[in-house]
């Protein structure tokens, strides 16, 4: 139980974290029809996961299962939401944005990619 407990709690609180930082970009930095609060959730989530997974995978960090389940499921689950990614992306598409559409998976999907790689790398790093 104390699993689901840690999830529910880091779900909440990442999803808070998204809807912030979704808010924040979409309201003041940009005004471009383009999903771009999104765009640096997923990125920034990716970026976070590969860095904890680097620290971990070269036995700089060690994360109890309770933290694990908080952090990567809860945390990271609700603040990085590709659901709403996919969602975006049908939108642009049916909204005749092919070009927004695939300027959407682009950047996420190949970003996303080179993020978790980025941090992986920094995580493995001896620094």
């Amino acid at each position: 139980m104390g699993a689901w407990i840690a999830v529910a709690i880091g779900g909440a609180l990442g999803s808070l974290a998204r809807h912030g930082v979704n808010h924040v970009v979409q309201t003041r930095w940009l005004t471009l029809r383009f999903p771009a609060g999104t765009v640096a959730v997923n990125l920034a989530g990716c970026l976070v996961i590969g860095l904890l997974a680097g620290l971990i995978a070269s036995n700089r960090l060690t994360l109890g299962l309770y933290w694990r389940e908080f952090i990567f499921v809860g945390v990271l689950g609700g603040f990085t939401t590709f659901s709403t990614f996919g969602l975006d992306t049908l939108t642009l598409a049916q909204s005749h944005s092919s070009t927004n559409a695939v300027l959407n998976v682009a950047l996420q999907v190949i970003g996303g990619l080179l993020a978790v790689w980025a941090g992986y790398a920094i995580g493995l790093s001896r620094g």
